[in-house]
């Protein structure tokens, strides 16, 4: 099986950052949406970035922000990739000169090869857990099942994975990567560096060959 990439989302200090890099991860998160408890602003961001060694790839999450508002902040922090985790519409996700990924709250009757015709531009798609009122952070897993086969997109999973059951995600849904934010926490967007260590190493054993 060809190695899943992690990511770690809700990075609010460099420390962590630096945790989530000594343990081998592939992304941080950075939220930029006012809503959530791991919300960072643009010198906080900068300044785990900083403390990052080079390869690790930034994304930024943003929820149905105002455009002035991600490109001002596109101009200030060094992001890598954009996330977009509300019901922005394709033209919007291009207009930033950044590569993105789009969010998907999975629920029945969600139609994700759709997604994937009307954003054929998202560099993949990350399937998330719907709570109403609640984008993303959830802690909660959804039925796995609702994804189908072949999808052409890259599939990054998130939803209330941890250590203890990513290994059977991975096996059952072989994403691309997985992306994880309280699985790994010790307290909301305080992250536990044998969470993240914990975390890794299982999705590398579920990476292995049988």
């Amino acid at each position: 099986m060809e190695r899943v990439r992690i990511k770690i989302c809700g990075i609010t200090r460099p420390e962590d950052a630096i945790s989530a890099a000594q343990a081998g991860v592939d992304a941080i998160g950075l939220v930029f949406y006012e809503k959530s408890p791991r919300r960072v602003d643009a010198v906080t961001a900068t300044a785990i970035i900083k403390s990052l060694p080079p390869f690790i790839c930034k994304v930024g999450l943003f929820v149905d922000a105002d455009a002035d508002t991600v490109m001002a902040t596109v101009r200030e922090v060094p992001l890598d990739l954009l996330q977009f985790h509300g019901s922005e519409t394709p033209e919007y996700c291009c207009g930033f000169g950044k590569p993105y990924l789009k969010a998907v709250r999975m629920r029945a009757g969600v139609d994700i090869r759709e997604f994937e015709k009307n954003y054929h531009d998202a560099a993949a798609l990350l399937l998330d857990t719907h709570v109403v009122d609640i984008a993303g952070g959830t802690g909660q897993t959804f039925a796995w099942d609702l994804i189908p086969m072949g999808l052409r997109k890259p599939i990054i999973l998130a939803g209330g994975l941890d250590a203890g059951n990513v290994g059977k995600a991975i096996r059952q849904v072989h994403p691309y990567a997985v992306d994880v934010s309280g699985g790994v926490e010790s307290a909301k967007g305080i992250k536990d560096r044998r969470k993240i260590a914990a975390f890794v190493q299982a999705v590398g054993n579920a990476s292995l060959p049988d």
